[in-house]
């Protein structure tokens, strides 16, 4: 045997012998586990920790959202020891006594020194360490000692990725950008860990351009009843998209969860839903029984919501490193093309306009352009402002978008990405038309004597929201009285108190500050409100407030006064009728479970009539289920 065989022998002896004493030492100290009173926490309690390798590591796996296969491990620390104590207590003292890199370094070392002996550098996964900002921008030495750990247990630097946590306040951008920039240079990935709970967010984001956004567990967590976390989601998943940035989604602990974070496409999984922390590396892929059809963006059901994606076309484009010729070439080729997107990795990273471009490049200033340009790359001469639309953007936002772009550029082709990557492109005349027949489609579907959404629209409106999961309130209102109304005031009176009270719902929706809520006319007197369930009483009351606010203008003064009218009824006999009131009567999907939408209206009728059955305004938010 040669000295140098030798050499790897023994080193292999010792690293089995390490594996045998580290689970030794779990096994023990797991046994005499007690639970630390807080208080006695101090300097000296964390320096026994430190000292007697009381810190040890689990992993928690990452999955690919693609194949349910094992991507990576998080590594997260622990304390074994006689003085059990959580790794988040153990941390914030650190920090209150002065000692956070001790602690810190202690765990990155035994992170990758257990995730060596593991076997990890036989497998392709990659290694996520959390790491304080704080301790490496300490001393330069701090960064010095991650390659000496990765040499010395040998796991490849492109293998680990620092988890940057945005929780931690950083007081000296410019030192931390140069920190994050030496770890990159010498081949360590980037993680923003625990995205949109901290104090950076976007900035640190835009400074130190991650190769990873983990999504804090808090927006995860059952953002299928939280519009505003599922909307949260959707917007941090499409910009990091659009920036090349991997997602993750942290805290996936229920199938609903793992739906929604599939249908936004992002990436990667970790959770509960799939594996607990574990002292080992759980190589276990994600069954496909739990793993579901991703859905088309945004459940779209026919026609009710027409996206920028539904008429997009998967057009040419040219690469980065193209050259003015390749240019010329394709839009001699495509003729009918007025913008081509510049393609890098499958992101878009500019566009070519054909007016600039055949002005500029090809005729140039004395005719020589071309022959002055034919070699310049897409990189020199493209523009970097444009706007880009994902494919789930309604038909009705990107028009609104494009009233304010620049006059040059309104009528260019339209890029589309689909999970922030390239997907096609959609002519402004096929936008034009399609809007245009959209606004006709709706026209038709629409109540002709308020304008408000009619039934089909209804219908489609609470179908979607069922399909996505949503929590949201039903409001359905019905006019008291109405029809001995219309008989003594006449049919035309009776039009102004439903255009008024369609106007009143208009109106409430318009102040309560959301994008979401939707109202429709279902006709005659009876009217619907879509809206989250915290706001539906609020909402209901300022109806009822604003409508009594008019009786005066709808019955007179005289007839307000007295508090009643009279008029014949159904038998031609004189009867005193009081005036107009409302009766309403919510259904909540966050009270009943609610499957389809002949289920919620025949729910929503029942309460209705219950609501009708008190004297005068009447609002019922049923809570027999609860």
């Amino acid at each position: 045997m040669s000295h140098q065989e030798g050499a790897i022998v023994e080193k292999d002896k010792c690293k089995a012998n390490d594996r045998d004493k580290m689970e030794d030492k779990m096994e023990n100290n797991m046994r005499r586990d007690e639970v630390v009173d807080e208080a006695v926490i101090d300097r000296n309690v964390i320096f026994e920790i430190v000292e007697n390798d009381w810190l040890t590591s689990y992993f928690q796996p990452i999955y690919s959202s693609k194949d349910g296969q094992v991507y990576g491990y998080e590594a997260l620390a622990r304390v074994h020891a006689p003085l059990k104590i959580d790794p988040a207590t153990l941390f914030r003292h650190a920090k209150l006594n002065g000692i956070t890199p001790l602690v810190d370094v202690q765990c990155r070392e035994n992170a990758i020194k257990k995730a060596s002996l593991l076997g990890i550098a036989g497998t392709d996964a990659m290694l996520f360490i959390n790491i304080c900002p704080e301790t490496i921008m300490d001393t330069p030495k701090r960064c010095e000692m991650m390659d000496a750990f990765v040499e010395q247990w040998e796991i490849p630097r492109e293998r680990i990725v620092l988890e940057i946590t945005e929780e931690s306040v950083i007081d000296n951008y410019s030192l931390f950008n140069q920190t994050i920039d030496f770890f990159k240079d010498r081949g360590y990935k980037i993680a923003i860990d625990d995205f949109g709970t901290g104090y950076g967010g976007l900035k640190m984001l835009s400074l130190i351009e991650p190769c990873f956004v983990k999504i804090d567990r808090h927006f995860i967590s059952k953002m299928d009843k939280d519009l505003v976390k599922y909307n949260l989601v959707d917007a941090i998943a499409t910009a990091c998209h659009r920036l090349g940035i991997k997602v993750i989604a942290e805290g996936v602990e229920r199938q609903e969860e793992l739906e929604q974070v599939m249908n936004m496409g992002i990436g990667f999984l970790q959770g509960f839903l799939f594996q607990k922390p574990s002292p080992n590396l759980e190589t276990n892929r994600i069954p496909e029984t739990l793993l579901p059809a991703v859905i088309e963006p945004r459940h779209r059901n026919n026609d009710d919501n027409l996206f920028i994606g539904d008429i997009a076309e998967a057009g040419c484009h040219l690469d980065s490193k193209s050259c003015c010729n390749d240019a010329l070439v394709m839009f001699n080729y495509n003729p009918n093309a007025r913008m081509l997107p510049v393609v890098s990795n499958g992101q878009i990273v500019g566009t070519i306009n054909r007016n600039t471009f055949m002005e500029r490049h090809v005729v140039g200033k004395y005719g020589y352009g071309m022959s002055l340009n034919a070699r310049k790359k897409m990189d020199n001469i493209m523009e970097r402002q444009f706007l880009a639309f994902e494919y789930n953007t309604p038909l009705e936002d990107v028009a609104q978008r494009l009233s304010r772009r620049g006059v040059n550029y309104v009528y260019d082709d339209l890029c589309v990405t689909k999970n922030g990557k390239y997907y096609g492109t959609t002519p402004f005349s096929v936008l034009l038309g399609a809007i245009t027949s959209h606004a006709i489609a709706l026209a038709k579907n629409s109540n002709p004597l308020t304008g408000l959404a009619g039934n089909s629209f209804i219908q489609r409106e609470i179908t979607k929201r069922l399909s996505q999961g949503i929590h949201f309130d039903t409001c359905y209102i019905d006019l008291d009285h109405f029809k001995p109304y219309n008989d003594n005031y006449g049919f035309e009176k009776g039009d102004v108190v439903i255009k008024a009270l369609g106007s009143i719902l208009e109106e409430v929706i318009k102040t309560s500050d959301s994008s979401t809520d939707f109202v429709g006319h279902i006709g005659g007197d009876d009217f619907i409100v879509i809206t989250h369930p915290k706001k539906s009483m609020l909402l209901c009351q300022r109806v009822v407030e604003s409508f009594k606010s008019l009786l005066p203008l709808f019955h007179g003064g005289e007839d307000f006064s007295r508090g009643y009218y009279l008029a014949k009824n159904r038998k031609g006999i004189c009867e005193q009728f009081p005036l107009l009131s409302i009766s309403i009567g919510i259904v909540s999907t966050e009270i009943n479970k609610i499957n389809s939408y002949p289920e919620l209206a025949s729910l929503a009728s029942e309460i209705k009539k219950a609501a009708k059955r008190e004297e005068g305004f009447s609002i019922i938010r049923d809570r027999r289920l609860l």
